[in-house]
């Protein structure tokens, strides 16, 4: 069952991986500078042609007055909901339990800040309508992840998006969208990007996740907000004296792919459904994809299915992920991104691979319940 390589190893040797756009290596700035010529002047602290001229065509694109460029949405989104805090009067934030503020910042918001969060909903599900109208009048804003990641990149419908943005505004809740991935779900909505800005206070969007990019973050809005932002960006540090490597690459890698993203989505529903008719023991969440992500799960311990996946990298050369973890179930699964790579896979490879991956799911099945 074992193979000769850890599954990192067998994912990074692989001749056909499945995932991604590529390796992340210096040669992600070099190809976004090569277009760029070498007399460009560079921004200063926030200011110059550069950097303006970016956040003025990704604020046209979001449909908002003004944007304002960051080297991390980490970084934005604090400030954009103490922003809102401040504008309100009020200390609580809402979000979801397994928003990325919760997550993965050390408590960053409550510990620079000192706003106090509100989660709302079931931590294995989306919030819902129904978990907004138990929101008190104290709550400053409402932030909402589209998609939310954490449960495979799941999307509520956009009806109810619709219903949810009314009801903050007619109650004076401020509504900030997490949208790390929002140009991965305008497919599925059917929606231009501005249509769903257009519902929300707020906007942040990822140029490193779905586009490729180097890093950085845009927070949209209007004015007064993005006005400030900039004040609280120097603030956090995050005024460098130049930040043009980042525009550079974030404007390159969006003219680059954000017309892929239908084909991304169109890949990722294609590939789901060959791991729902691999085996039993296997499956995705959600079982179809509302964007180009999407979360494989398995019956089936890490300590098993890390060699499982190694080996099926091994014998077919199709390296489906680098990684996996142990969920709370006690089984395994990891997270899949379609970028460039997967339109590169021999379809004849990738359902071989799949045809092994279901022989050795079976197997392990069958060794375990021989066990029993």
């Amino acid at each position: 069952m074992k193979g000769s390589m850890t599954l990192a190893d067998a994912f990074k040797n692989s001749k056909h991986p499945v995932v991604g756009h590529g390796k992340r290596s210096v040669q992600v700035l070099l190809e976004s500078l090569a277009g760029t010529d070498a007399d460009t002047a560079s921004d200063m602290y926030g200011k110059g042609d550069i950097i303006e001229r970016f956040q003025a065509k990704m604020a046209d694109y979001l449909g908002k007055p003004e944007a304002v460029f960051f080297p991390s949405g980490t970084m934005a989104q604090q400030i954009a909901l103490r922003i809102h805090c401040d504008e309100t009067g009020k200390r609580q934030v809402a979000y979801h339990p397994l928003s990325h503020l919760e997550l993965h910042e050390e408590d960053g918001l409550k510990e620079l800040h000192r706003i106090e969060t509100v989660l709302l909903a079931d931590r294995n599900r989306l919030i819902r309508f129904d978990d907004v109208r138990l929101l008190s009048e104290d709550v400053a804003c409402l932030l909402l992840e589209l998609p939310q990641r954490e449960i495979g990149g799941q999307l509520p419908p956009y009806a109810e998006l619709e219903k949810i943005s009314a009801y903050c505004r007619s109650r004076g809740i401020r509504l900030h969208l997490d949208g790390a991935r929002l140009f991965e779900i305008l497919p599925h909505y059917e929606k231009s990007a501005a249509d769903i800005c257009a519902l929300f206070d707020s906007v942040y969007v990822s140029f490193y996740k779905g586009l490729g990019g180097i890093a950085g973050a845009i927070l949209a809005g209007e004015p007064a907000l993005t006005e400030r932002s900039k004040i609280w960006k120097r603030r956090h540090g995050g005024d460098l004296i130049s930040l043009y490597p980042y525009v550079i690459s974030s404007d390159y890698y969006f003219d680059k792919r954000i017309g892929k993203m239908a084909q991304y989505y169109d890949e990722a529903k294609a590939l789901a459904e060959m791991y729902n008719e691999c085996a039993d023991s296997i499956c995705t969440v959600p079982a179809v994809p509302v964007s180009n992500m999407f979360h494989v799960e398995a019956d089936v311990p890490k300590e098993a299915l890390e060699p499982i996946l190694a080996s099926v990298a091994e014998e077919t050369g199709v390296g489906l992920s680098a990684w996996v973890k142990t969920l709370d179930s006690g089984g395994s699964g990891y997270e899949v991104n379609i970028g460039d790579r997967y339109a590169a896979v021999p379809e004849a490879r990738l359902r071989e691979a799949f045809a092994l991956l279901r022989e050795k799911l079976l197997s392990f099945s069958a060794e375990e319940h021989a066990k029993a």
